[in-house]
């Protein structure tokens, strides 16, 4: 593997089913490769593979799964809009990660994770408004479930699946 590591919270398929329809509804076609996914980490390197697999298998043994994850809003991110997400479970597995992949992190995975699941992006300001808006108005809370970590190599645009944890 020579493609740098991206790694995500599993969202079960029934809980990521409407985020991913408004993420198909609402994202450029020509830019949205992926189902909807809430990314823990953007950047690993590739030839750390068995050491992350390791610390992440670590970090989901001192938690119980599925792990809850509670939608708590509608974000606005100036060209698209995601949901916001809180999780004590998936901080504290993030945390382990953190601790033992520090020295590899770049700059976007060592400021503070704010968990998200992004439904549109590389829009207009005007397109980002007017979904914003509905989302909000329309918005409840809810709790969905992370049911693991997935391990994925960046392609350049796509994404490759290499493990499931």
């Amino acid at each position: 593997m020579t493609h740098p590591l991206i790694l995500t919270a599993r969202i079960s398929d029934g809980d990521l089913e409407p985020f991913d329809r408004l993420r198909r509804q609402h994202f450029p076609a020509e830019r949205n490769f992926l189902r909807a996914h809430l990314t823990l980490f953007h950047h690993l390197p590739a030839d750390e593979f068995d050491r992350i697999v390791e610390l992440a298998q670590q970090g989901l043994s001192r938690v119980d799964l599925p792990m809850p994850v509670e939608v708590t809003g509608v974000r606005h991110m100036g060209a698209g809009v995601a949901y916001t997400l809180e999780s004590p479970a998936l901080q504290a597995v993030r945390a382990h990660l953190v601790a033992g992949v520090r020295a590899w992190l770049k700059p976007q995975d060592l400021q503070g994770w704010r968990p998200h699941i992004t439904v549109q992006n590389k829009v207009s300001k005007a397109k980002a408004d007017t979904l914003f808006q509905d989302l909000r108005t329309s918005f409840r809370p809810q709790t969905i479930a992370s049911t693991g970590l997935d391990i994925w190599s960046y392609l350049g645009g796509p994404w490759r699946l290499e493990t499931s944890l």
